[in-house]
């Protein structure tokens, strides 16, 4: 008896190690890897007001025992916008690379005198989020699947649009600032549109977002992504109640596939 004892403790020892091994969804993906490397240029009509950088890191990392893909977005403003409103914000996220989840989350944001930094640190298995630095307030609970800002657009690169119809809205929850969003994602077709490079054949989607005195309405935000393996963003425009700011590619490198610009 007390051998079987000891076995059927075995056993749910292994059995609960795999359950939790396997509680992790898995992803297809072939759009973004290590090493990726994209600039982009963000301008209010002719003036240039900010700049933005976005890499992939050339290594992955270790995280709560998970490989991850270590994803830096850097953004400042430039020019006569830097005199009246200084900004050098970077978001980085650590992602899953099977199951395309984030794993840890960075902000550091400096916006005149405004300043935050923080670590977030997702547990998928329990569906909590804990705010590292926090001593009061510092554990939420998410749904399943929940990601940051910065994994959600990953996220929506390892989608297969083709098999999709024009207005398909795509769901997904997503943790920031204390708050679980349900972002969604309307799919509005496909095009070709011009960039420095040339024409390049693109997928139209927009981000729907609830009217407020910021932004004019539900299709404030578009964006232009390469109908392409890669799905690397082209183009991004958003309507202020102010006026338009447009956000456009200027180099990359490090990509999946190269992108067919067409000369």
């Amino acid at each position: 008896m007390k051998k079987t004892g000891i076995t059927l403790g075995i056993l749910v020892i292994l059995t609960a190690a795999f359950t939790a091994a396997n509680t992790y969804r898995r992803v297809v993906n072939t759009s973004f890897g290590p090493g990726e490397h994209i600039e982009y240029r963000v301008h209010y009509g002719i003036i240039n007001a900010a700049e933005a950088r976005v890499d992939v890191a050339p290594s992955l990392y270790s995280v709560n025992g998970r490989p991850c893909y270590q994803v830096n977005v850097f953004g400042r403003t430039t020019g006569a916008f830097d005199l009246v409103t200084k900004v050098r914000d970077t978001w980085r996220s650590y992602i899953d690379t099977s199951a395309i989840l984030p794993q840890k989350f960075y902000t550091n944001i400096q916006e005149n005198s405004y300043r935050k930094e923080e670590n977030m640190t997702f547990n998928h298995a329990a569906n909590t989020v804990k705010a590292e630095e926090r001593t009061e307030k510092d554990l939420f609970k998410v749904p399943d699947n929940v990601h940051d800002v910065v994994s959600s657009y990953y996220f929506l690169r390892t989608i297969d649009f083709n098999k999709l119809g024009i207005g398909t809205v795509i769901e997904l929850p997503a943790f920031y600032d204390d708050t679980v969003y349900n972002m969604k994602v309307k799919y509005r077709g496909k095009e070709a549109i011009k960039t420095k490079f040339g024409m390049v054949n693109v997928i139209k989607l927009s981000p729907i977002l609830s009217s407020n005195g910021f932004f004019k309405g539900e299709d404030s935000l578009l964006m232009w992504v390469s109908d392409d393996v890669n799905k690397v963003p082209i183009k991004v425009q958003v309507e202020l109640s102010i006026g338009s700011l447009d956000m456009d590619i200027k180099s990359f490198s490090g990509l999946k596939q190269a992108i067919a610009f067409k000369k």
